[in-house]
């Protein structure tokens, strides 16, 4: 048990960032199921836009030691209410998504993380690669 579980409203860029990670070909998927990936697990959007679908993301985090909370740095919406983190028994960190784009709002993303639970705060370019390091060093230790 030593995986990474991304929670994210659909859109977040859970999946992008994953593909980068893995050093896969960057394209667009909507996540249909859970996936699992070396040591990682995708969780649907759905899952945490719709607070009945919690326990799911409760139960995957069993397999996981670490729980990533992902923000679209563009979106204006936020899914994760206050003290979302709590009710995971690990740590819990926050990844902010998308921040080479001209409608990024990283600390709008960034202060609602931290009031979900998020321990520490990684901010990320898929495109750019910015931030793919550090995210790639907080992957490896969990492996």
């Amino acid at each position: 048990m030593k995986d990474i579980i991304f929670v994210g409203k659909q859109g977040a860029g859970k999946t992008t960032l994953i593909q980068k990670l893995l050093n896969e070909k960057l394209e667009y998927k909507k996540t249909q199921a859970v996936e699992y990936y070396p040591n990682i697990i995708d969780t649907l959007g759905e899952y945490l836009e719709n607070p009945r679908y919690y326990n799911a993301i409760i139960t995957l985090s069993f397999d996981a030691n670490l729980v990533a909370l992902v923000h679209d740095s563009t979106s204006s919406e936020n899914f994760f209410p206050p003290g979302f983190g709590a009710m995971f028994n690990k740590k819990v960190v926050g990844i902010i998504t998308k921040i080479d784009h001209e409608d990024s709002d990283i600390k709008r993303s960034e202060v609602w993380l931290k009031n979900a639970g998020a321990t520490h705060i990684y901010m990320v370019s898929s495109y750019t690669n910015e931030g793919i390091e550090q995210i790639s060093r907080l992957f490896s230790k969990q492996i």
